[in-house]
């Protein structure tokens, strides 16, 4: 097979059992596949090359004349419907919720006429470079090996191998449904028995449908809101509860460049980000699962944060870059692994804190986990809290004072003064005493008077978005005047046509170098901020404007390009979904996050 053409992200929809993940194109390709866990290498990562790093294509022989795509009701089964001039054919795609071991189930129904049909599977174990070893077991089933993965083929058409492809070709006609399943298992095991797949895909069905069948809400953006919840849903790895920020690696921030991170890990801020918004949701069972995970991935004492883990809760993470993968559209280089494990980021000490607070305010959290995570948080950070940081954004450019690191340790013992305060006196006075103390810091150091704003870093000129967050977690009220000369100056400076930039490149040395596109939960911040300072209007239409850029089946990615409006950057993003979570329940809601309030100040 040729290699691909060029890739477009917001082509790719999600699948996932809730331990991995798959991405399947318009065009019936599976093009990224990690087995058996998110961060695991690639079986399929043609995402990040060619067909030759690992696909499975399934389409018509025929050209394709119309094709569309839905997730079936409130649920993570894809269907793709093509029609060629011979008829028209479905293909249902989904991944079982995790039994014995994770599977790709594919049934193909013929819904008019007739149609042939082609699959082509190209497995290539550690991200696209090996090539199994194969045994036929019968016309149907065969066995794929590469040192410690194995994966069996079971497919309804006879399997050819050729060329290193298994190729089946088949025809259905009206009311014909095909299915084939792959199936990871280590290799020194016993191969799994097939899954029924229509039994699976009823099952599956039933999974997600009662799961959303939990949320709680019925506003205006309800269609939106479910679907990114369902996406997060995704997101989170079933047995430990860690949440990744994205399932892929090395998606390009700005198209052909270098800004290309590995994202399948469980960053803390976007994992309490996340946990907010399922707190809003009225989704306890995630909540509760999150804390006790972090319990044990932070452990020990002293506790000392670093800034993610991987799923079970490991500290390692080496970044690495694979030369043999020539980059999604030749953005390279693609990165596995990242290296911000190692840095200081005091903001995710506040993340943490206040969502365990704002989750005990809905009766969730309580327990003695998460009493004792507030106090050894608190009082480690009580150690660190005015040294330099690389701040919200990982900068790779050198520590520095950021501003909003600052502010979230404002929050965090903030709400640690609160959740004390009538469990041990003396220790919530401690946390009031230096919430006070840094919220007087970053007023007088944090705010530029020449530029009428705060800014990234004490006593530096460039804007950062963060600081929308400031109203958002109640540091500052959203009507005071620093507050919206600060947005106006972003409205000026970071925004292009309607979408928000992180910073400004050219004036920022985050040690990387080169341009990006637009944030997207940056630009959902704004909207929220909108709606705190009462511009209702400008709230929605902004909020609107950034729904119409999710692709087909409402996913986001992290980033997008304002000048072909283009997703950008891994996906679907978590931190993209949850902030539309949040934005659409605060323009319905004055209860949402986005209006929360100051504890110690009001003591």
């Amino acid at each position: 097979m040729s290699d691909m053409l060029q890739k477009n992200i917001g082509d790719y929809a999600i699948i996932g059992d809730g331990e991995t993940a798959a991405l399947v194109g318009k065009d019936g390709s599976i093009d990224w596949l990690c087995m058996p866990r998110f961060d695991s290498s690639a079986c399929f990562a043609a995402l990040l090359g060619n067909t030759e790093n690992g696909c499975w294509s399934m389409r018509p022989v025929k050209e394709i004349k119309h094709s569309s795509r839905s997730y079936l009701g409130d649920t993570l089964i894809l269907e793709t419907v093509m029609e060629t001039e011979t008829g028209v054919v479905a293909i249902i795609d989904f991944m079982p919720i995790r039994g014995e071991a994770p599977d790709i189930v594919r049934i193909v129904e013929c819904r008019e006429g007739e149609v042939e049909m082609s699959s082509q599977l190209a497995l290539r174990f550690d991200y696209g470079q090996f090539h199994p070893l194969v045994q036929a077991l019968s016309d149907v089933r065969a066995i794929a090996i590469a040192g410690p993965d194995a994966v069996a083929l079971d497919f309804d058409a006879p399997i050819n191998f050729e060329d290193r492809w298994f190729t089946s070709r088949f025809t259905v006609k009206e009311g014909d449904r095909s299915a084939f399943v792959l199936t990871w298992f280590q290799s020194f095991k016993e191969p799994p028995q097939r899954v029924d797949p229509e039994k699976a895909l009823k099952q599956t069905k039933s999974w997600w449908t009662k799961w959303a069948g939990h949320i709680d809400y019925d506003g205006h953006y309800r269609d939106e809101v479910v679907r990114s919840l369902i996406s997060l849903k995704a997101l989170i790895h079933h047995p430990s509860g860690g949440i990744i920020a994205a399932p892929t690696s090395s998606l390009p921030e700005r198209p052909g460049g270098a800004r290309n991170w590995d994202y399948r890990f469980c960053w803390l801020r976007d994992a309490t980000f996340t946990l907010l918004a399922f707190v809003q949701a009225g989704l306890k069972d995630e909540a509760e699962q999150w804390v006790a995970w972090l319990r044990r991935a932070a452990g020990g004492e002293p506790i000392d944060l670093q800034p993610f883990y991987t799923v079970d809760g490991d500290r390692r993470s080496i970044e690495w870059e694979a030369d043999w993968l020539d980059g999604f559209n030749g953005a390279k280089p693609v990165r596995f692994g990242n290296g911000a494990v190692g840095q200081l980021q005091l903001d995710i000490y506040g993340e943490v804190i206040d969502t365990l607070y704002f989750a005990a305010q809905r009766g969730m959290t309580t327990s003695e986990d998460a009493d004792i995570l507030v106090r050894l948080l608190a009082e480690n950070l009580a150690e660190v809290w005015d040294q330099p940081d690389a701040g919200i954004w990982e900068s790779r450019g050198g520590p520095k004072q950021h501003v909003y690191s600052k502010v979230m340790c404002w929050v965090a013992f903030d709400r640690a003064a609160c959740w004390f305060a009538e469990r041990d006196e003396a220790f919530s006075e401690r946390c009031r005493e230096l919430a006070q103390r840094i919220h007087a810091l970053v007023c007088e150091e944090g705010f530029h008077p020449q530029r009428n704003a705060f800014t990234q870093t004490f006593g530096e000129e460039a804007l950062d978005a963060s600081a929308l967050r400031i109203p958002l977690v109640g540091f500052l009220p959203a009507d005071d005047e620093r507050v919206r000369s600060t947005v106006a100056a972003i409205e000026r400076e970071l925004v292009r046509d309607g979408f928000v930039l992180r910073y400004s490149t050219e004036k920022t040395d985050d040690g990387v170098g080169g341009s990006e596109g637009a944030f997207i939960a940056a630009s959902f911040w704004l909207a929220d901020v909108y709606a705190l300072q009462g511009r209702q209007d400008d709230a929605c239409n902004l909020f609107e404007h950034l729904l119409k850029r999710a692709n087909d089946v409402y996913l986001l990615s992290e980033e997008l390009s304002w000048e072909d409006r283009r997703l950008l950057g891994n996906f679907p993003q978590g931190l993209s979904h949850l902030s539309l979570v949040s934005t659409a329940m605060n323009l319905q809601d004055a209860g949402g996050p986005g209006h929360a309030r100051s504890v110690s100040r009001k003591k």
